[in-house]
């Protein structure tokens, strides 16, 4: 036999990875409903504890609860001995991460945290084990080996942990009926975050760049106002200020299909009436929406008087990201 190659050892990785994975469908059982109920009556903060790897494949899990609703840190078991153990308080519970479940450093604080009062969640591959009997909850993420070929470096074991961990965050996020929008205002720098969070008001063109006309206006005037303000529209306005129509890019082609004379029409008699308008405080991602399903490209915003107080056409969302 020759030797393995990268892609053959990589391949053989995977596999054993991803059977590990399936092997926790398994281990979700009523402890895993246990414990998202003891989450979700926590008034505190879920405190995730781990050492060496688990301790990186805790931090993770830490900052997915965090984002997804659930207020959630970690502490290193052995920073808690030192001092640290300050930063959890009664109303917390911690979510222990131990594949052993022997871990010493998680051990010794134990007792401590049962004196006050906080109530511990074990995710560990070894049921029986020290960690799994002193907490309340024990989730098994057992694997039947590990990827290293010594079965002795943590692979299957983190990722199985990992993965349990996504599904807890997951679950937890489905019962607590988090949206898209609360996902956002935990990531305003995201993209999503500019999609979800950015309103009309924040990119309507204001004041005088806001493309306008009286209903006296000429057709001839109408087009210059548009030309002049770049938008690909203008909006007709009666004498009371209030938006009676719009005319468009659209309308000027469909008006020459007509042979309308445009030296010697007015804007009344071309324009699209009683157009579809938007307020200030409605979501850009929402104009979008509005805008594909009437198939326009541009729309005026109004105040409760029905009077133009702002525009925005598919360019404005594309530059604001929200398109």
């Amino acid at each position: 036999m020759g030797e393995k190659t990268a892609q053959s050892i990589a391949k053989d990785v995977l596999e054993l990875e991803s059977q590990a994975i399936l092997h926790q469908l398994d281990h979700v059982t009523a402890s895993f409903d246990q414990a998202t109920e003891l989450i979700q009556q926590c008034q505190g903060r879920v405190v995730v504890l781990g050492v060496g790897k688990s301790g990186h494949i805790g931090g993770k899990i830490a900052a997915s609860l965090a984002s997804t609703g659930t207020p959630a840190f970690f502490v290193h078991p052995g920073e808690a001995s030192h001092g640290d153990l300050g930063m959890i308080t009664p109303k917390d519970i911690t979510l222990a991460l131990s594949n052993s479940g022997e871990t010493p450093e998680i051990l010794v604080i134990l007792p401590i945290l049962k004196r006050m009062g906080v109530k511990t969640i074990a995710l560990t591959g070894k049921i029986n084990s020290s960690l799994a009997q002193q907490s309340d909850v024990s989730i098994d993420v057992s694997v039947e080996k590990e990827a290293c070929p010594l079965n002795l470096a943590p692979t299957s074991s983190t990722t199985a942990t990992l993965a349990m961990g996504d599904a807890l965050t997951v679950a937890l996020l489905e019962l607590r009926g988090f949206t898209s929008e609360d996902f956002a205002r935990s990531h305003p720098g995201g993209a999503l975050g500019r999609r979800l969070l950015l309103y009309v008001n924040d990119i309507m063109h204001k004041g005088s760049t806001i493309p306008m006309v009286g209903e006296n206006t000429s057709l001839q005037d109408a087009l210059v106002e548009m030309s002049g303000k770049g938008l690909g529209m203008t909006a007709i306005i009666n004498n009371s200020g209030q938006l009676t129509g719009i005319f468009t890019d659209g309308d000027l082609r469909r008006s020459l299909n007509d042979k309308v004379d445009i030296y010697h029409s007015s804007i009344v008699e071309v324009m699209t009436k009683d157009p579809i308008t938007v307020e200030p405080n409605l979501l850009a991602a929402e104009v979008v929406t509005l805008m594909q399903n009437n198939n326009i490209n541009g729309v005026f915003v109004v105040d409760s008087e029905h009077k133009p107080i702002g525009a925005l056409n598919t360019l404005d969302l594309i530059r604001a990201g929200v398109f």
